[in-house]
């Protein structure tokens, strides 16, 4: 595939897809600028609507600003104020071992995946959102679109990752995750996608898809 082509798709989701909500790790980012909020938050978005984790988080930060604040906080109130966003309890665990491991986000991600909670896709995005470092953060949407687009041919995360490296310039690896989430989340759904209205539409192979609107 040629950069411009590459240069294209991501030039024209930029520019519409801005009128659409930005993904969690970014609207953290964008109102605290701090690596701690930005991986609480996206610890607790995995398996959780955006919305319930926006709303998890505005109450969660009243209380937790800190590891010093997480090491503090009792289990049983954590999980309280976790209430909501999937896997709560399993999550809150995560949160208070994260505190007794470290006092500072790491920025790389392999010491980042060291920690509870942490996989690849966290730490390529706090390594990308909070560190503005070059990583490519692959959840659901990276990766069924980067197959249907048919860039790519691969059947777990890991694959696609190490694919999308191989293939993509360094300069537009931050931008991946942040507009494939929002085309995945509004136009490109898994079932039945939005082919009309897709800006890049005619980019796309279309691989997998057997029904469109």
């Amino acid at each position: 595939m040629q950069e411009l082509n590459i240069s294209k798709i991501y030039n024209t989701l930029k520019k519409e897809l801005k009128y659409y909500k930005i993904p969690i790790a970014e609207q953290i980012n964008v109102r605290t600028e701090d690596p701690f909020f930005v991986l609480i938050a996206t610890i607790l978005s995995a398996r959780t609507k955006d919305s319930v984790t926006t709303k998890i988080c505005d109450i969660l930060f009243k209380e937790i600003k800190s590891f010093s604040d997480l090491k503090k906080i009792s289990l049983s109130k954590l999980e309280k104020l976790l209430y909501g966003v999937g896997f709560y309890k399993t999550k809150a665990k995560h949160l208070k071992k994260l505190a007794e491991q470290t006092d500072k986000v790491p920025n790389t991600i392999d010491d980042l995946i060291k920690l509870p909670g942490v996989g690849r896709k966290t730490a390529n995005l706090v390594v990308s959102v909070a560190f503005k470092k070059p990583a490519i953060c692959v959840d659901t949407h990276v990766h069924r679109i980067t197959n249907r687009l048919g860039w790519i041919k691969t059947k777990t995360p890991l694959e696609t990752e190490n694919q999308l490296r191989f293939l993509l310039p360094k300069k537009y690896w931050r931008k991946t995750n942040y507009l494939f989430v929002i085309l995945g989340q509004n136009i490109c759904r898994s079932i039945s996608p939005f082919c009309s209205i897709c800006v890049i539409s005619k980019y796309c192979k279309k691989v997998g898809i057997k029904k469109s609107r």
